[in-house]
């Protein structure tokens, strides 16, 4: 809930290729006084009718909290509201595959095993400036694709 010293924020996810298999994207930050920073890529599994662990999650609004999460003892920001879906997390990642329905950022999109395949690139240190610009507030995502 929003008090007077709470910051929002609101997370931008513009993706512009779904395929089968992946999603990519673009991640950006809009500040309440409508400064936007732009975070670095975005990667997802691909559209599978919103099936559970193997599909990107579906375009629209949701709320984003910061929660501990037991799989990868640490807290990590996941979305709210997503249909027939729970632990959409945003964590680090290089490839689709290592994805269960969450999003991975990173600085650019790039085939980093030879498998034609767009992979992200330096995922650890974007996610870390993701926690470090997210500390202390309370954001809505939004997910459209282009």
């Amino acid at each position: 809930m929003k008090t007077a010293q709470t910051i929002m924020k609101t997370i931008l996810i513009y993706r512009y290729r779904v395929t089968d298999d992946y999603s990519l994207g673009q991640c950006f930050i809009r500040h309440e006084s409508g400064i936007t920073d732009y975070i670095g890529a975005t990667l997802e599994r691909g559209w599978k009718d919103n099936q559970n662990n193997i599909s990107c999650v579906p375009k629209g609004t949701y709320e984003l909290r910061l929660e501990r999460s037991p799989k990868f003892r640490k807290d990590l920001w996941e979305l709210y509201g997503v249909p027939n879906r729970a632990e959409c997390k945003f964590h680090a990642a290089n490839y689709w595959n290592q994805l269960n329905g969450c999003i991975a950022l990173g600085v650019k999109h790039r085939d980093i095993n030879g498998d034609r395949v767009p992979d992200i690139t330096s995922s650890r240190p974007i996610m870390k400036k993701f926690h470090e610009a997210m500390r202390g507030t309370e954001a809505t995502v939004i997910i459209r694709d282009l």
